[in-house]
């Protein structure tokens, strides 16, 4: 049987396990890595990773952008070792109130924050609804801020509310995840290669029911209409960046978010896929760097 994900077990070997605390905040139990340059003083930056990622999805980009920054990098509620939200919280909104309870138990307003897939969505509605400051440089890495269209949009929701309620599902994937072959497939489906580490460290995530569980309810209660309609009011740059690869989020989606919003900036990421940030760090700091130094801006009008 697939074992759930232990600190005790795992955490000595989870990527920057050095930087991990644990926070109560929100009624939650969160993971969450904390880098702060030894001269302090620096600027924060969020790092939001995508459904069915965690902490581990920046193990190459956080070194090479922590120098200049105080980053903050949390595992989602439901993923590898935060705890779950309640039902009635698992909304797009009620999951970035909750990020803005945790910021607030550290002490902290974001800079800056970078959102992976629907990490970039999170990113935004907590922007639109002040939970980070005006001015903050936000930036997204194959942002997920659209609705699936037709009909994978009509039964996306439904589907995930019924496999969610199924624990045999859970437990069938994470049995299943146990073939690595198997993962690397599922990773490679996305547009992305990973080496046999980044492969391993999704393999331990999807060999846990409890992570797939926070994954599937999550997946069940989003909802990007009302965040669709309120990007209208986005000001500031939001700089996106796309994996001209990526087959999970179509890369088109930036293109028709750009003609519809002068603030949005896309930057093409040539033969990435979806894990863009995973498959190649070091370009894709190369491009994230000047953007965090770009002037701040107020975001919203």
């Amino acid at each position: 049987m697939s074992e759930a994900l232990s600190w005790q077990r795992d955490g000595a070997r989870w990527p920057h396990h050095e930087h991990s605390r644990f926070v109560q905040a929100s009624g939650l139990r969160w993971h969450v890595q904390i880098v702060a340059p030894p001269a302090g003083g620096l600027q924060t930056l969020l790092l939001l990773h995508g459904a069915g990622a965690s902490t581990h999805s920046w193990r190459g980009l956080l070194p090479l952008i922590a120098p200049d920054w105080r980053v903050i990098a949390p595992d989602l509620p439901g993923h590898a070792f935060s705890e779950a939200l309640p039902p009635y919280r698992q909304s797009l909104t009620g999951m970035a109130q909750a990020l803005a309870d945790l910021l607030h138990a550290l002490d902290a307003e974001p800079d800056a924050a970078i959102g992976h897939s629907a990490g970039a969505a999170l990113m935004l509605r907590m922007a639109l609804d002040g939970q980070i400051g005006a001015g903050a440089a936000l930036i997204g890495i194959n942002a997920a801020v659209f609705p699936f269209e037709g009909l994978p949009g009509l039964l996306y929701a439904p589907v995930a509310r019924l496999l969610a309620r199924s624990a045999l599902v859970s437990r069938f994937a994470a049995w299943r995840a146990r073939d690595l072959a198997a993962v690397r497939r599922l990773i490679a489906s996305t547009g992305s290669m990973l080496d046999d580490e980044g492969v391993a460290w999704y393999a331990r995530l999807l060999q846990c029911p409890r992570h797939l569980a926070g994954v599937l309810a999550m997946m069940a209660s989003w909802d990007l209409e009302p965040l669709q309609r309120d990007l209208a009011r986005l000001q500031a740059p939001l700089h996106l960046l796309v994996g001209e690869r990526d087959a999970a989020v179509p890369p088109g989606q930036a293109d028709r978010l750009a003609a519809r919003l002068s603030a949005v900036i896309v930057h093409r990421l040539p033969r990435l896929g979806h894990l863009a940030h995973e498959e190649a760090p070091q370009h894709v700091a190369e491009v994230v760097r000047p953007l965090l130094k770009a002037p701040a801006m107020s975001a919203l009008a």
